[in-house]
């Protein structure tokens, strides 16, 4: 959407508090902007950068923030401004690769109400909600909630249920969706140039369900993680087309990188032939935890080749939180 301006979202794209059950100044309150510096050998750095910003969203009273999870990933260093202006130092308390989320707590007060959360299970097609980052009314965006449905990110990630709403926010990473009664139901976390299920094409946003924080943000919070046994993890982008799954990348030192071309076309896993990138992802993890081994058949310049890869825990191969 090109329409967007530098200094928020254009005035006909915001929120108009007459036809709102709640209050929009004082719910965006609680939301927060996030500085986030990464170090140079991250295995993240060079496709996500060394400097990160977005937003945040105030959980609790003690500066629990909840933002999505790749302005975190890796982080050293981070900081957080309320709707004040006032900054804070940060800590990194987690980065969940499954949901997507990223939880981090002010080491100073911060100002603001924490929202009530809600849940992306009550939402249908259809439904007008507000995409918010931090700044107050001028961020916030009217939307529509476009469709419900199953996403498969390229980097080895999988929702059952995202939310795609239209039309776009400009400053969308750990932006808060917010339901018709202003609670949090939503994390934005990817801009579309053709949202799903808008009808003609049309740029719109990706956000992450709260519903998945619920069940382990006490573990997030404690450990840093959800404990017990991690996914088997392979290192690789891989991009769907009408046809077949392409290795389109691969993270330096981790287990595809050592087998696996960018190019190479991904056949079948095992016996069983792989097209769609939710499939392959589910048949991947049914194989066992981390440190299984992944048989692979892949075509290369015109060959047929068996391969086999051993899996590792993301975590072991990515920077972790400093206070874990």
């Amino acid at each position: 959407m090109s329409e967007m301006s530098d200094t928020g979202v254009l005035p006909e794209f915001r929120p108009k508090q007459a036809e709102l059950d709640y209050d929009l100044a004082q719910t965006l309150t609680g939301l927060v902007s996030l500085r986030t510096r990464i170090p140079e050998d991250a295995a993240t750095a060079r496709m996500l950068g060394t400097e990160r910003g977005g937003h945040g969203v105030l959980l609790d009273e003690q500066g629990l923030v909840l933002t999505i999870g790749y302005l975190v990933a890796e982080a050293e260093q981070a900081w957080i401004v309320d709707h004040r202006g006032q900054a804070v130092t940060a800590e990194i308390l987690a980065y969940d690769y499954a949901s997507g989320f990223g939880l981090l707590r002010g080491l100073g007060r911060l100002t603001g109400a924490p929202l009530q959360l809600g849940s992306a299970s009550a939402l249908v097609e259809g439904d007008s909600v507000v995409l918010a980052g931090a700044g107050g009314p001028d961020w916030a965006l009217s939307a529509t909630v476009t469709a419900l449905t199953e996403f498969a990110g390229y980097w080895e990630y999988l929702l059952e249920r995202a939310i795609f709403t239209a039309p776009a926010h400009p400053d969308w990473g750990g932006a808060a969706l917010l339901d018709a009664r202003g609670r949090l139901c939503g994390i934005g976390s990817l801009y579309l140039e053709n949202v799903v299920g808008a009808g003609t094409p049309r740029a719109g946003n990706l956000s992450v369900p709260v519903d998945l924080l619920l069940p382990i943000l006490e573990d997030l919070s404690r450990y840093g993680h959800v404990p017990g046994p991690a996914r088997p993890w392979l290192g690789v982008f891989v991009a769907q087309t009408a046809e077949a799954l392409v290795i389109g990348g691969l993270y330096p030192g981790a287990p595809g990188a050592a087998v696996l071309r960018e190019g190479d076309v991904i056949l079948a896993l095992g016996e069983t032939p792989v097209r769609e990138l939710p499939a392959f992802y589910r048949q991947l993890w049914a194989l066992g935890e981390a440190g299984v081994e992944v048989p692979l058949r892949i075509s290369r310049d015109r060959r047929v080749l068996e391969v086999r890869l051993r899996s590792i825990d993301r975590r072991d191969a990515w920077k972790k939180p400093q206070v874990h």
